[in-house]
């Protein structure tokens, strides 16, 4: 029968009389680290080992033992105890096997970082595979194997978490070490990467002499002269709420004792309310034997990520037959029993006056979790696997072959002189299930391939607590699924009530906001600002507000989009059902004035200043009105073709009546002048050829128009907040100005025309009324201009609609109401005797 020897280092060190006047150094030197718990990773050890022997299809006719040495987290016992490792028992001789019936196939680290870093410097020389549960990835040696995965996936794990409950505001707390400024650097770029500010990056270093007393310390602290003053203000006293803490032995040590001071300094056991503790995988609630009375409820709702693990079959029932004296061998129970359980055996040397006596009969299990735990750790389910890792890498060395047709497995194939350097290629191909159903593997870098659990840690008065699996980080699992969390199932400190805590260095921007970074300050700090006119943002700190896309408007909040309302003049609203009413009303006007002239065509008052040009005026004018309906309705294409050349050009032939019926009277009375050459002048002819030749210009340029660069229907989005103006664009504005100036000049001529022959004599003279009718004409559309340009919309094209109104009423009313006066009121006045006689 073979025997092959691992040797491990574990973080268990006994209380070596350490009093209460002897605190812990996390400086430099010898540290002494009583913590009862770490014994378990020991028991992990010997449990793996003890199933693996008593396994006949693992590794039969082959013995695994081991040696157990303790490195005291100290440099210099640790290089002389890997120094012993590689030498014989009585003496260190490295290079010498003395007792070649032991092989040392493999070495299992601490978990420690900086130890394994010692202990692989001096194993890397001889190739001596070492497996070590640590997260550093600076270490780069062969031989050097990580039973937790990649440290990076823990990272991103962290970063998710943070994401997910949109924690922009953190502080980090690591170890004043090397391993302590790579977390900080690599978490602080991660996590500005991903849009969220570190507070502050505290690296705890925590002396605290020997020599110097609980007592005398708060005392220093209480006057302002401890050393501890500005960690335990800018850590506990932080309006911070969420920390990030790289959760290894030395760090959690000098944390708790920093909270203590603060506790004893002022008198306050919720010292963490409204904190919430993220924690790396190396964190446990491992308490020491002098820490024992401490208040554990500052890390109630802490979460922490954790190496995946499960529940090892048989190894409660292994740790329930424990007894300080079935342990031959071990060197540590009868120190762990007396820490644990606050005794002392009958044959110990220490004083027993003021202790209990150890029976050899306390239970396990009767201890809080803070010091003992029935369950396997992740820690310790990290050594249980290496253990495993191990030897199934022997068994893949030694292939089982049935031995003369029998089922009994037998292993050959080991050489006499195996080297541990031989084991390797096995170890880093090694695949396996382990006892509770999980995958062992390494990948290429020589980690653990798996992910990490995510844990809530719910404590209770009583120092008990309990770990809650509300997630996990499983890089094996696919895009967009790596990381998933259980919110529902997660316990916040009794503080938050139960509600998601915020982190944040100010309040959200609400919708309807957006932030702009304060000056001096990380880019997480900002002032919220509204939106602008016309933005608008939908989600909460935003750093920039949008425009509605295209046909939406923003609401009065800014924080949504509404569909916009057309805007166009109605015949349905108020306001378009009153322009069409006059409209209408004035058509109807005219039209009676056109029958009652028709009526009464044959009166001297009707036949005066040329009866065709009256019936013409009066024509164009009801044609005048109705064009004013073009205006109101949802614009078209025909509609928008008409509006504006319809609208000129029976303007023009009006103006032109205007215009031929004030020449043909200041003709009249030209003629009337003896040896005139102006009587073949009068006559209809004249006015024919006026009307005509004046309306052509204007058709002409209208033609122009429409053959050119035609008006068309438009959607104006940017004009109105909440609406869509819906309107015809001009298509040439040139052509429209020129229409304009045309209309504008055959008003000024016929205006001036008319102003010269105001006080022409006779009775028939139209001159005066045609003058004021041009007046308010020509005043109605040069008023018109300013409103036209200032308005948008419905109101421009209420606008021109009530000018062409006005200025059509203002024609109809100062030509033809005198004449209607006479025709109906005085109608005895209507004959040429009567009108001589008056003259």
């Amino acid at each position: 029968m073979a025997n092959y020897l691992i040797s491990g280092c574990t973080g268990y060190v006994p209380d070596d009389g350490i009093t209460a006047q002897q605190m812990l150094n996390c400086g430099d030197g010898l540290t002494y680290n009583p913590t009862p718990k770490n014994y378990q990773h020991i028991l992990s050890l010997v449990f793996a080992v003890k199933e693996i022997n008593e396994n006949p299809k693992i590794l039969p006719n082959v013995s695994l033992g081991f040696h157990i040495y303790d490195s005291y987290l100290n440099a210099r016992m640790t290089h002389q105890n890997t120094m012993k490792l590689i030498s014989t028992d009585k003496r260190i001789a490295p290079n010498f096997k003395c007792e070649k019936e032991k092989h040392l196939i493999a070495v299992i680290g601490g978990f420690d970082s900086e130890i394994s870093l010692h202990m692989a410097t001096q194993l890397g020389i001889y190739k001596i595979p070492q497996i070590a549960p640590v997260m550093n990835t600076n270490m780069k040696f062969p031989s050097f194997y990580r039973m937790v995965p990649n440290e990076g996936h823990q990272y991103r794990g962290i970063v998710r978490l943070l994401q997910h409950f949109q924690w922009t505001w953190v502080g980090i707390i690591a170890s004043d070490d090397g391993d302590g400024e790579r977390f900080v650097q690599t978490m602080m770029k991660m996590l500005s990467k991903h849009g969220i500010c570190t507070a502050f990056s505290k690296k705890i270093v925590m002396y605290i002499s020997t020599a110097i007393t609980i007592s005398s310390q708060i005392g220093k602290v209480k006057e302002g002269e401890g050393l501890l003053m500005n960690e335990i203000i800018s850590l506990i006293n932080s309006e911070v709420r969420v920390y990030v803490l790289h959760a290894e032995v030395k760090t959690t040590t000098c944390l708790k004792w920093m909270i203590f001071l603060h506790m004893v300094l002022e008198g306050n056991t919720e010292t963490s309310a409204g904190k919430v503790w993220i924690m790396t995988v190396q964190w446990d609630f491992s308490t020491m034997a002098i820490q024992r009375a401490l208040d554990i409820g500052f890390f109630h709702g802490a979460l922490s990520f954790a190496i995946h693990s499960k529940e090892v079959m048989g190894f409660p029932e292994f740790l329930q037959f424990l007894h300080p004296d079935s342990q031959k061998g071990d060197d540590f129970i009868r120190i762990f029993w007396e820490q644990s359980f606050g005794c002392l055996f009958s044959d110990s040397d220490e004083d027993k006056e003021n202790g209990n006596t150890c029976t050899g009969q306390e239970k396990l299990k009767d201890l809080p979790g803070t010091v003992f735990e029935m369950s396997m750790t992740g820690q310790s389910y990290s050594i249980y696997n290496a253990i495993h890792a191990v030897a199934h890498a022997l068994q893949k060395m030694c292939p089982f072959r049935p031995s003369h047709g029998t089922i009994e497995n037998k292993c050959r194939l080991f050489p006499p002189n195996l080297q541990s350097s031989q084991l390797h290629p096995f170890l880093k191909s090694i695949s396996f299930n382990n006892s509770a159903g999980d995958l062992v593997s390494f990948d290429k870098e020589g980690q653990l391939a798996g992910g990490f659990d995510l844990i809530n840690w719910v404590t209770f008065p009583n120092q008990s607590f309990i770990r809650e699996k509300v997630g996990m980080m499983d890089p094996l699992a696919f895009p967009g699924k790596e990381f998933t969390i259980n919110e529902e199932a997660i316990t916040w400190h009794s503080m938050f009530n139960q509600v998601v805590p915020l982190a944040v260095c100010n309040d959200h921007c609400h919708p309807g906001h957006r932030r702009k970074k304060k000056e001096g300050k990380p880019f997480c700090c900002y002032d919220c600002h509204p939106c602008p006119e016309g933005k608008v943002s939908y989600q909460k700190d935003m750093d920039d507000c949008l425009k509605c896309p295209n046909g939406q408007f923003p609401n009065k909040n800014k924080n949504h989009c509404f569909p916009k309302n057309l805007h166009f003049l109605s015949f349905e609203e108020p306001l378009g059902i009153i322009l069409t009413i006059l409209a209408l009303c004035f058509s109807l006007i005219t039209v009676l004035v056109l029958r009652m002239f028709i009526k009464n065509k044959d009166t001297p008052i009707v036949k005066a200043n040329n009866r065709d040009l009256t019936y013409s005026l009066l024509v164009s004018l009801l044609l005048c009105f109705l064009c004013s309906l073009l205006f109101i309705g949802q614009p078209q294409i025909v509609s928008c073709y008409l509006r504006q050349t319809s609208f000129g050009l029976v303007f023009s032939v009006a103006v032109s009546c205007v215009l031929a019926k004030t020449i043909t009277v200041v003709l009249a009375f030209m003629a009337t002048k003896p040896g005139s050459r102006m009587r073949k002048w009068v006559g209809k002819r004249l006015a024919n050829t006026i009307v005509l030749g004046c309306s052509l210009i204007q058709a002409s340029i209208c033609a122009v128009w429409l053959s050119t660069a035609p008006p068309f229907p438009h959607l104006d989005m940017d004009s109105l907040a909440e609406e869509i103006v819906v309107e015809c664009n001009e298509g040439s504005i040139t052509m429209f100005c020129c229409v304009l100036g045309y209309l504008g000049f055959l008003a000024t001529v016929s205006f001036l025309v008319a102003f010269q022959a105001r006080k022409l004599p006779d009775i028939f003279n139209e001159a005066k009324f045609i003058t004021f009718s041009m007046l308010v004409f020509c005043s109605v559309w040069l008023s018109f201009v300013p409103p036209y340009l200032s308005t948008k919309g419905k109101y421009m094209v209420a606008v021109e609609i009530f000018s062409i109104l006005v200025s059509s009423s203002g024609l109809l009313g100062c030509i033809f109401f005198p004449k209607c006066y006479i025709i109906l009121l005085r109608p005895e006045l209507n004959n040429k005797d009567q009108l001589r006689r008056r003259n």
